[in-house]
């Protein structure tokens, strides 16, 4: 296995940035399309309804439209987040085979999936705490069971059937779905031929196309590994060969042209079941370009701006995540009860600023060790 991994593919600042635009999406789309009036999306399953849907609030926009974009777009930061995920393991524990074995993390298996599993542990765990809290003392409480509460503890529940209604709240499935790809990637893909990752993703991708659009076999693929599987191996591939794959070293209009030609894409291929199933990766293209665009914005002002923004949720994206589901709670009576924007801005702010204090109050708690 011959590949030299180049560090100028994306900078450690350029990774933040991806996880600031990653966690944007996520945090406003998880209060917006709980909203009726608003569009919602294709994540795991493919409705043509609310393609139809979308298309319609855009021939005819009102008020409501960026809360429709928001809600069926937002997801989308999921595949950024796997991306990434996938090209920090590759980078940190697949090293290229000219650097010798005494220079590369080498762990064992156990060692491997205990330190990630404790790593995720502690985030979903404060998380988990602080929303049973607040869904105890505020209408609408979620009435738990042993196995419901033991399997988000454990993060096996994306594996109990319906898991739309077992894993609650509903954002922490990523905790689950992140466990198992830990899984894949040490036993599968770890320094293995790049032919492992494709044909997993190749195969995980055609096997949605035989199950039905709307129906729940489809839905439990996609909230297991299989249905992450086509951005996580592309991170990975990106990490090895991304030269080869994707073109980075461009000039600020040609990386705009190609973020804009991409989203295009993107929007094009939602329209259908068959090219649906590919957007994860457009997303990840498009987001790389988009911030890469941004870093060589010829406007200064604006430049400084949007990377300060991009960085700053990227440095709080953990903390953020875990926190939002029960800080939107609260806020998103008002929102139901006809103030839409006054209850997003508020939930913004709130879930802001306690996605600071948690990260502080998290870097008390002693990081595991491998």
């Amino acid at each position: 296995m011959m590949y030299n991994m180049n560090n100028d593919l994306l900078t450690r600042r350029e990774c933040t940035a991806l996880r600031g635009l990653a966690i944007l999406g996520i945090f406003l789309h998880n209060y917006c399309h709980w909203l009726g009036p608003v569009v919602k999306e294709n994540e795991y399953q493919y409705f043509q309804h609310n393609v139809d849907w979308l298309a319609q609030a855009m021939e005819s926009p009102d008020l409501l439209l960026p809360a429709h974009l928001i809600s069926f777009f937002g997801h989308y930061g999921v595949p950024i987040f796997l991306f990434l995920s996938a090209y920090g393991l590759e980078r940190k524990y697949g090293g290229p085979a000219t650097i010798s074995a005494t220079q590369q993390q080498q762990p064992g298996v156990w060692p491997f999936l205990r330190y990630h599993f404790l790593k995720l542990f502690k985030m979903m765990i404060v998380g988990f705490i602080c929303f049973t809290l607040i869904d105890a003392v505020t209408p609408g409480q979620w009435h738990y069971t042993v196995a419901q509460v033991v399997g988000q503890l454990g993060m096996f529940n994306n594996l109990y059937p319906n898991p739309d209604r077992n894993i609650w709240p509903g954002p922490f499935w990523f905790f689950g779905l992140m466990l198992q790809l830990y899984i894949v990637y040490r036993l599968l893909l770890y320094r293995r031929h790049w032919g492992w990752t494709v044909a997993l993703m190749v195969v995980c991708t055609a096997v949605q196309l035989f199950l039905n659009p709307e129906g729940e076999p489809l839905n439990r693929w996609r909230y297991n590994f299989m249905g992450g599987m086509l951005p996580f191996g592309f991170g990975l591939l990106f990490a090895r060969y991304g030269e080869k794959i994707m073109l980075v070293r461009m000039n600020f209009p040609s990386l705009l042209m190609c973020w804009v030609v991409t989203s295009f894409f993107i929007m094009g291929a939602s329209d259908s079941f068959l090219t649906w199933t590919l957007v994860p990766a457009l997303v990840c293209y498009a987001a790389v370009y988009f911030v890469k665009t941004v870093y060589q914005l010829p406007w200064k002002p604006l430049r400084e701006v949007l990377i300060y923004v991009l960085e700053w949720l990227g440095s709080v994206s953990a903390a953020l995540f875990i926190i939002h589901p029960a800080i939107r709670k609260v806020f998103i009576p008002i929102s139901r009860h006809g103030d839409v924007y006054t209850g997003l801005l508020l939930y913004t702010i709130a879930a802001l600023g306690t996605a600071w204090l948690v990260k502080e109050v998290m870097k008390k708690i002693p990081n595991p060790k491998l």
